[in-house]
């Protein structure tokens, strides 16, 4: 049975290997193989986050019988440069020539998820983060990735910046990362639908799941600002206590309710006035006093509970929450409790390419022309 399963899995990492990693393969087989160290880089700053990456290396290695020397030049959480290779590894060159496919995979990506994870917690540091990315991702195994993608840049955040970072993901397969048990979340636009009202929905909620906190989604008939005060009014007593949060969800098709272009502008000159005169960009301004969840809306809707007595009902905001909305939320020092948030890749799925190169055959220096930076901390290491 262990030799099926393992035929089974060398079949499967074949098939999702490039076609001339495998010809190489079966060509340093048929004319001897030899030692060789791969440097593997990225071409953009990020933050360390190899652990699925050894993981792969070392498994296969066990599996084939063999031991692969993985010098891991940045450790995990660590800041790392353009071109700076992250890691280095030897072994059998056939043993290796046909793992650089999968290998980068579980590199580049949570590299640059870490690095923007820190971004937004760094710029946010009083606001806590959740992370919903599950159903976004291409399956479990990106999901379980992106989740210690940001469980790695938050712990960078909250070293460097005391952010409070995130807190959890929505998915219980990850919520591990952030040191829970059981995934966090709020309620779908899915239960307002059902529901008939958003006053409605969390009555059922509440019925359901009568001991926890409760984060009412608010944005699905358009009243944001009227229905979080009518949810508020519904449950005073969890208001009070602070156990009762509202979540901003505007799509960026429409307005929050009570706000358009001018009366956006109106609000954050009230609380914000320093954001507004400092844009740099139309995206940066979209940002502050665009359609769906800007900062105008958050200001409005904090001013609006606070008048109305509900002082300790939280915030919580999701829709398009990257490392460029949170800075300017943090322009704008928008009044958020929480972000719940999937935007941890880039915009450019290139930016999370890593890329490996061999740099030393049989422990001599030998490296493609245009790439010699990979082998100048071996050799002043040697």
């Amino acid at each position: 049975m262990k030799r099926v399963l393992a035929a089974n899995e060398s079949a499967a990492l074949a098939a999702q290997t490039d076609s001339y990693f495998l010809k190489t393969k079966a060509i340093v087989g048929h004319f001897g193989d030899r030692p060789a160290t791969y440097a593997v880089f990225m071409r953009r700053p990020v933050i360390a986050a190899p652990r699925f990456a050894i993981e792969f290396l070392e498994g296969t290695a066990a599996a084939r019988g063999e031991k692969f020397d993985i010098e891991l030049s940045h450790p995990e959480g660590t800041w790392i440069g353009a071109g700076d290779p992250i890691l280095y590894v030897t072994g059998s060159l056939f043993h290796l020539v046909d793992l650089e496919t999968v290998l980068l995979q579980k590199l580049g990506p949570t590299c640059v998820a870490a690095y923007n994870a820190y971004a937004m917690c760094a710029d946010l540091p009083k606001v806590a983060f959740l992370a919903m990315d599950a159903r976004h991702c291409a399956g479990a195994e990106m999901a379980a990735m992106m989740a210690y993608a940001a469980a790695v840049g938050s712990a960078v955040a909250q070293r460097e910046a005391g952010a409070v970072g995130f807190v959890g993901g929505a998915a219980d397969a990850t919520a591990a990362f952030f040191g829970q048990e059981k995934g966090r979340g709020t309620m779908p636009h899915a239960l307002i639908g059902y529901a008939g009202s958003t006053v409605r929905a969390a009555e059922m909620f509440r019925e359901v799941f009568p001991d926890e906190p409760m984060t009412v989604l608010i944005d699905y008939f358009g009243h944001e600002v009227s229905d979080a005060v009518a949810v508020a009014q519904q449950f005073p007593e969890l208001a009070a206590a602070g156990r009762l949060a509202v979540r901003i969800d505007t799509p960026g098709s429409r307005y929050c309710e009570g706000l358009d272009p001018t009366r956006s502008y109106e609000v954050l000159e009230r609380h914000a006035p320093h954001a507004i005169r400092g844009y740099r960009t139309e995206e940066e301004l979209r940002h502050l006093v665009g359609s769906g969840v800007s900062a105008a809306a958050i200001w409005l809707l904090r001013r609006t509970l606070d008048e109305a007595g509900f002082t300790l009902v939280k915030i919580v905001a999701s829709s398009g929450f990257g490392p460029a909305k949170c800075r300017m939320m943090a322009a704008a020092n928008a009044p958020i409790d929480v972000i719940g948030t999937g935007s941890y890749l880039p915009e450019l799925w290139s930016e999370t390419y890593a890329t490996a190169d061999i740099i030393a055959y049989d422990s001599v220096p030998m490296v493609k022309a245009g790439r010699e930076f990979l082998l100048r901390k071996r050799v002043d290491r040697d």
